[in-house]
Parts: structure tokens; sequence; C-alpha cells
């Protein structure tokens, strides 16, 4: 069980605190291992916080009495394809209830959470403080949570097709379901020409 830790809406403290004291907050994260997280954190979070294009959350644990950013994640509402020959036929007989079969594409088309962004903060070795399944189980009880009033069971991500990734979604319920390429902003942060689609049942 998660004990210790604090989420708090990126939005909800912009409103508290105001913009110049969030983006001081969010300087004291970093991540060595993935560029991207900590870009998004430090350039975009904010504006799509505000404009409501996507949600962040930090997550906060006690460090010598002082609470401290040991993770964040980020969630965004958006449409995917899903190919019927990319998942098992348990999986798509279970999902086929939330989405719209396309025959042209031969897949079917779903409004689904997409888990955009999700990373431990390595300042002062403050990602010792939590470990990544417990951020991306967080995460999904958030979208646990909305499903429960709008309804919904799938939530997805895109990550680099690195084997340690996959092998660590894959250990926490994620199956393949396709490719995505690369946006031309996404190449000079992240490696390969796409992202490995992944999908979950909750």
């Amino acid at each position: 069980m998660i004990t210790g830790y604090s989420i708090v809406s990126l939005k909800d403290m912009i409103d508290e605190l105001g913009e110049k004291k969030i983006k001081e907050i969010l300087s004291q994260f970093s991540c060595s291992l993935n560029a991207d997280v900590e870009s998004f954190l430090h350039n975009s979070a904010i504006e799509l916080a505000k404009q409501g294009v996507s949600a962040t959350h930090l997550v906060f644990t006690p460090y010598k009495n002082s609470p401290v950013i040991a993770g964040y994640f980020t969630l965004a509402s958006k449409n995917i394809i899903v190919s019927q020959k990319s998942i098992s036929n348990s999986l798509r007989k279970r999902i086929a209830k939330f989405g719209t079969y396309d025959p042209d594409r031969k897949g079917y088309i779903i409004a689904a959470p997409l888990i955009a962004q999700l990373g431990k903060n390595y300042t002062n070795n403050y990602n010792d403080l939590i470990s990544g399944d417990e951020i991306l189980s967080m995460a999904c009880k958030q979208v646990s949570k909305v499903q429960q009033i709008i309804g919904g069971k799938i939530v997805y991500l895109e990550c680099e097709d690195k084997p340690s990734l996959i092998k660590f979604y894959n250990d926490n319920g994620f199956v393949n379901f396709g490719q995505r390429k690369l946006d031309r902003d996404e190449t000079e942060l992240l490696s390969g020409q796409y992202l490995i689609q992944m999908l979950k049942y909750l």
C-alpha cells in the first residue's frame, strides 16, 4: 500500500501560489535519464495545465521534515486506434464495447486517457524515495477515479522502444498495441523514429 505521498494538481498549485512560485518549485526537478520528462515539466506543463490540454500531478513526500517532489505524472484525453490484430481476442472483446469499429483501418477508435508523462526526480537522489511502479499505480488510480464518473476502462501510454521501458510497462499490466511516428518537435528529445503504444484494461 502506498503511504507517505501527497498527489497535488499543478493547476491547483498555480491558482493558489502563482506561476512564478510554481516555476521555482518545478526547477527543483531533474531527470537525467529522460530529457523529455524534465523538459516537459520545466517548459510545457504550466501552460498546458492553464489551457486544460493536460493535467500534471506532482507527487510530494516528506524528506528531512520538508515536502519534496519525488515524481510526477501527466494525464490527457486522446483518441487512439487499436488494430484488432495487435491484441489478443480476449482483450479485443473487452475493449470493443468502448470504441467504434473502423472497417477501413480494421481497428477500434477509442477515447481514452493518456499517461502523457511519468517520471522521478533525480535531484539530491529524491528518486530513491519512490519507485516507478508506485508513480504509475498513482496515475492509473487517478484515471480510475475519473472513469468511475464518466465511464471507461482503458488507459494508454507511449514510450521509447527500449527493452527496459517495455518490460517495466509489461510488468505493470500494459500490452503493446501499435506504434506512433515521432512528431518533428519530439525528435530532439526522444530516440528512434517512433514510440511504442501500450494500453491497459483497468
